[in-house]
């Protein structure tokens, strides 16, 4: 397939630069097959069953995003996309040169940090600092709100580009369908004997990366840490003995249970994934999905129409479009169902 496969028009109005007064009031598109439904997001109790295990992502965003200037002169942006250690971090830099091995920054008017050199198109920085990194980030840096969100990072965002069960500091994104979910909704969830769990996967920046060759299988995907426990595994192996069905909170869920099921049946995994999931996968894991919309032509579009199919996909979001769903991170909802493998849409 090509990158073009997955083009759709969006008018600017539709990115939601907020998020809404409640994070249970979103709408919910439902896309089952070919039918589409508009519903809100507190409908989705329901699509559920009892026996049905619903899988969250656990991590938090960290506030990885540091302003500053090259002690030489030149301002400097700093995206954290991995910590190393207490004092060392991958991250990418923007300024009107990349600095080189040697340049000393100066962040926030209070870290001195020191570019020792490079990975790929991420930059090695050492910070001199008595305090860890991570306390330095919680001291000084800022929310790293997605590039199609064109504000500064707001008090009210700290709170709400977070979901309300996060857990293990790590992203720099965060897993977006999950804030629609409070701590009520999860408990009305619990109560109707649907089953909950938590993966942890730290979203990298790699996420907002566009697609830029043609061809699909062409693409270089990014590489993310994840980790799925051995009590995940067997609640899925319980899940689907049992007749339940596997239910994903947002595609980072999806990577992670997805990856740990390589092996053809899901088994604990900690460490890496550059999983690229598009038209023509093998689904070995998930059964439904509960995602945001993405942006045209990018890796979860491509996931979502893998998942669903491609042309109902586009057409939901078309669909979504005329009736003015609210776009991306801050956006509204979809509730997939996957499509039967041997559907070709």
């Amino acid at each position: 397939m090509q990158r073009s496969d997955f083009s759709f028009e969006l008018p600017d109005e539709l990115i939601a630069r907020y998020p809404t007064s409640e994070r249970r009031g979103s709408r919910l598109l439902v896309l089952e097959g070919e039918q589409i439904q508009h519903r809100q997001f507190t409908d989705l109790l329901d699509y559920l069953r009892p026996g049905d295990l619903m899988v969250f992502n656990d991590t938090r965003v960290i506030p990885a995003r540091l302003y500053g200037h090259k002690t030489s002169g030149g301002k400097v942006e700093v995206l954290i996309e991995r910590p190393l250690d207490e004092h060392r971090a991958l991250a990418h830099i923007r300024a009107s040169k990349s600095p080189k091995p040697g340049t000393r920054l100066l962040l926030e008017g209070q870290i001195e940090a020191e570019c020792t050199g490079r990975e790929g198109a991420l930059f090695c920085l050492t910070f001199d600092s008595e305090q860890p990194l991570m306390q330095l980030l919680d001291q000084y840096g800022h929310l790293p709100l997605p590039p199609y969100i064109d504000r500064a990072d707001e008090a009210t965002d700290k709170e709400r580009y977070q979901t309300v069960y996060a857990q293990n500091p790590g992203a720099v994104a965060a897993p977006t369908a999950g804030l629609h979910f409070d701590t009520a909704l999860l408990d009305e969830i619990r109560q109707r004997g649907v089953n909950t769990t938590f993966v942890t996967l730290h979203v990298g920046a790699g996420t907002f990366q566009p697609v830029k060759t043609d061809r699909l299988d062409e693409h270089v995907m990014h590489s993310e840490w994840l980790d799925v426990s051995e009590t995940v595994a067997e609640q899925v192996h319980q899940t689907q003995a049992q007749g339940g069905r596997v239910i994903a909170v947002g595609t980072t869920s999806v990577r992670c249970l997805e990856t740990a099921s390589q092996n053809g049946e899901i088994q604990a995994y900690q460490g890496e994934t550059n999983i690229f999931i598009y038209p023509g996968y093998e689904w070995r894991c998930v059964d439904m999905l509960i995602t945001n919309f993405h942006l045209p032509e990018s890796t979860l579009l491509m996931l979502v129409s893998s998942f669903a199919g491609h042309q109902p996909i586009l057409r939901a979001y078309q669909a979504a479009v005329a009736a003015r769903y609210r776009f991306f991170s801050y956006g509204d909802a979809m509730l997939l169902f996957r499509a039967p493998s041997n559907t070709s849409y």
